[in-house]
């Protein structure tokens, strides 16, 4: 039986550490124990122990939840000495541009990839009976100015491009309700802003290897509302739509979506009840997002690359 109070160590309090701080100090048992982070730029809660790496935060708190929110050159790596230590392992999207870097290792079934979004109202339904998906359609539709992409964030190789940080919450749930590897891709990358090495739209299409196919349309140059939707096309014609600024309506009403923090409480939850029971169908587990980052690369390698000039005369 896991602790009434489980313990809880954040690596990393950047932008999105700071969200989970939020998200943890109001689900119901469970305390943040410790930070690990060399510089972190979120507020800590008072009193909160700060670490300046997981590994001495692993050894001094032996936390039952790790949530990782580290940048993905070290999240992975992270994730995995935790999970190593017998505790439960949430980490953020993408963990690694790498996919051969998510070769099967020990303890990785206890290791999650933290989309929220896949908490939305109705996917559990979905995700647990698995229609037969014919076709599907990610779309994205955000603004992100020069101010977003720093840091980390500023290289291709260290941080993936839009596909990676932006539209996988969609494309992740699309591919989970549709297997088989990709077989080829069509696609277009355009540079229009000139904002580090991070395209601002990706246009793909992509066949895998059942028949089923899948368009992307994802935009960070995007001037209004944003929103981040996924179109599933049925056997028989029948359309289902996730729907939200980021997912977070489901299959429900946009009024009625639940908040980001109320879904992140479902995630942490559902993570700890992994360690002694049936794991929840909303919860993306680690080997899952192999096959993600596989159909990514392959867009990527094979786009047709469209930069500011060129652009400009189209």
């Amino acid at each position: 039986m896991k602790a009434a109070v489980s313990r809880v160590l954040l690596v990393g309090a950047g932008e999105v550490g700071a969200k989970h701080l939020v998200a943890l100090a109001d689900t119901p048992g469970v305390t943040v124990a410790g930070v690990a982070d060399p510089c972190p730029r979120a507020e800590l809660p008072p009193g909160t122990p700060l670490f300046a790496s997981w590994r001495p935060a692993l050894a001094a708190l032996s936390p039952e939840l790790v949530v990782v929110a580290a940048p993905p050159g070290t999240a992975l790596a992270a994730a995995r000495e935790a999970a190593a230590s017998g505790a439960m392992v949430l980490v953020e999207k993408p963990a690694t541009t790498d996919p051969a870097a998510l070769a099967s290792q020990p303890r990785d079934e206890r290791i999650f990839v933290g989309f929220q979004s896949h908490f939305a109202p109705g996917l559990d339904g979905l995700l647990a009976r698995s229609p037969v998906i014919e076709r599907t359609e990610v779309l994205l539709s955000v603004r992100r100015d020069a101010g977003y992409f720093r840091g980390w964030r500023r290289t291709h190789s260290a941080a993936g491009g839009v596909l990676h940080q932006q539209a996988i919450h969609g494309l992740a749930l699309a591919l989970r309700l549709m297997p088989g590897d990709v077989r080829t891709a069509e696609a277009t990358v355009v540079h229009r802003r000139g904002l580090a090495e991070t395209e601002d739209q990706v246009i793909a299409d992509f066949v895998l290897a059942g028949g089923q196919t899948g368009r992307i349309d994802a935009r960070v140059d995007h001037p209004g509302p944003p929103r981040h939707e996924v179109v599933l096309h049925l056997a028989g014609g029948r359309r289902l739509w996730v729907r939200g600024r980021n997912l977070e309506a489901g299959l429900g009403v946009a009024d009625a979506a639940p908040t980001h923090e109320e879904l992140r409480r479902r995630m942490y939850t559902s993570v700890l009840d992994a360690a002694e029971g049936p794991v929840h169908p909303c919860l993306f587990p680690l080997s899952a997002l192999r096959r993600t980052l596989e159909v990514i690369d392959r867009v990527y390698h094979d786009a047709h690359v469209v930069r500011a000039a060129d652009a400009a005369a189209a």
